[in-house]
This record gives C-alpha cells, structure tokens and sequence, in this order.
C-alpha cells in the first residue's frame, strides 16, 4: 500500500472513530479541569455556574474561538451534534495534513508545477535545447 493510500485508509478510519465516539464522550470535566479546580466548589447562580473560593480557574478567560460554530465539542452549541462537530474536526485536520505533504512532495521534486526533477516540458523556466 502507498503512503498516500494508508493516509486514506487512516483518515476513513479516524472520521469513523471521531463520529462514533464523539458520542460516547463524558462530560464530566476531564482532569485539567478538575485539577484548575481545586480549591473551588462549583455554585449556580441565575443558571450560570460560578466558581467560589481559591483556584487557578477563577482566572481562566474564555479562548478567541469559543464563540466559533464548533467550539466544545459541538456545533453551534448543541451538543447533540458532537459526532458531526468530530468528523468536520477530523475532516479539517486531515485537508491540512493532506496540503503539507503535497507541498513537501512538490518542493522535494524540484517544480512548480507538480512535475519529476529534470522533467523540462512541466517547468516553465526551462530554456529550449
């Protein structure tokens, strides 16, 4: 098998793992959180949670991209859609994975334009024989 294929094989696999499992996900918070959280007990007050006491996470800001359609695991907010939001995530990664090695690929073999090191009818500064 190439290693293109493998990619390919590798990227159907992990689209099906992060759509399937997405929804198997706890959320509860993982051990970042509850480490940051140390110190704090968790009270709701006029339906949001707010941290009280002494804890690194009385610091935390929310990220630039929280606001973004697929931030937390979800999409547009709903988690019911965390399959979906996993897949897109996983579609992303891979369309970036896929766009730097063919930029390597093409920087490796000399051309501009895709074509073997030495191949003068794909390269468009070659001088005619």
């Amino acid at each position: 098998m190439s290693f293109t294929g493998f990619l390919w094989v590798f990227a159907a696999a992990a689209v099906l793992v992060a759509g399937g499992l997405s929804y198997a996900a706890s959320s509860q918070p993982d051990g970042l959180d509850a480490t940051t959280r140390r110190g704090c007990t968790t009270v709701e007050v006029n339906g949001a949670e707010e941290l009280h006491g002494e804890c690194i996470a009385r610091s935390a800001e929310e990220h630039r991209f929280a606001g973004s359609p697929l931030a937390d695991y979800a999409i547009d907010g709903n988690s019911d859609l965390a399959g979906p939001a996993g897949v897109v995530g996983v579609g992303a990664a891979f369309a970036v994975l896929f766009a730097v090695i063919r930029t390597v690929r093409i920087g490796r073999s000399g051309s501009r334009f895709g074509g073997r090191r030495g191949d003068v009818a794909a390269r468009s500064d070659a001088e005619p024989e």
